[in-house]
Order: C-alpha cells, then sequence, then structure tokens
C-alpha cells in the first residue's frame, strides 16, 4: 500500500531546500523522506533512508498534508510530572538549606536528602524520596558537594593548634 502525498504546496526539490534550511535535525529528516516518497520511492526505502519506519513515515505524511510544513515541527511535551510542593513551601525548604540544622530539633548536624525528607514530610505530609528531595535542591540551586559539618562544641582553638606545621 503507498501513501499518498495530498498536500501539494511544495516539489521534492522545495522540500530538500526546506530541509537543508532548518536547523533541527529531526524536522530536516523528515523533509528529506517525504522528497524521496515525492520522487518516486516507496514507503520502506524512504523510511529506511531517513532512518524512520514505514508506519512514522505514513504519520508524518498525515501531519504533512493536515498541517504543511508546519506540522512536520515537534510538538511540546507534557513537561514532566507535576511538583509536589508548592513554591511557597521550596521557599521555605531554601530557608532550611540556608540556614542549617537545629541539632536539638531535627538531631543531626547537617542536612542529607532523607533527613530533610523527613522534614517535608513532618512539615508538609507530603513523602518524598532522598532523590526527589535531591531534585528539588537542584531546582532551587543547591550542590550536592557541601562542606564538612562542624560540630557545635568544637574548639577551633584547639583545632588550629593541633594543625601540623611542618615547613613546605
Amino acid at each position: 500500500m503507498t501513501i499518498e502525498i495530498t498536500c501539494m504546496e511544495h516539489d521534492a526539490a522545495s522540500l530538500r531546500r526546506h530541509a537543508s534550511q532548518t536547523r533541527t535535525a529531526s524536522v530536516s529528516r523528515r523533509l528529506l523522506a517525504l522528497a524521496l516518497v515525492l520522487e518516486g520511492d516507496d514507503r520502506e526505502s524512504a523510511a529506511r533512508q531517513c532512518g524512520m519506519t514505514r508506519q512514522t513515515l505514513r504519520d508524518w505524511v498525515h501531519r504533512y498534508n493536515a498541517e504543511g510544513i508546519a506540522g512536520l515541527a515537534d510538538r511540546p511535551h507534557g513537561g514532566g510530572a507535576r511538583r509536589v510542593l508548592s513554591a511557597a513551601q521550596e521557599a521555605l525548604v531554601a530557608a532550611w538549606v540556608e540556614s542549617g540544622p537545629d541539632v536539638a530539633k531535627d538531631g543531626v548536624v547537617r542536612w542529607r536528602r532523607a533527613d530533610l525528607g523527613v522534614v517535608i514530610q513532618r512539615e508538609f505530609g507530603v513523602a518524598l524520596h532522598a532523590r526527589s528531595v535531591g531534585k528539588i535542591l537542584h531546582r532551587l540551586g543547591f550542590s550536592h558537594v557541601s562542606a564538612r559539618p562542624r560540630h557545635p562544641l568544637a574548639n577551633l582553638a584547639a583545632q588550629e593548634a593541633h594543625k601540623k606545621t611542618s615547613p613546605i
């Protein structure tokens, strides 16, 4: 069974010209496949030469017939999963990370993703995996690398006195 291109606003040479001018590789491949079909190639060989299946080429021909060259462009995707924390809640999480944990209240000297997940569960009632907490922190501009924590009762003067002072 052959596919029929009913949108005749462009010939094969015009489609090839558009393919050479577009900046999107996928649109260029689709235009070249349509040009091959207009030149008389069968659907199997035209699809194989452009790196797609016969069914995919058939779908692109239908989109081209309905919408013209504009129909060959990629359409926007759904954007992934919805966010589980509101912007205000994410701002509060950012403030927690900036200020650091309270040892008496939170029981930790530095935030880990798992610890933040427990606090988020307690405060907002949203259970998040540590990886999801990491994605939120990354979106908020925090790095996964952090400074070494300092114990609240550490004696900084004693630490400086203990450092090795060998000559270079």
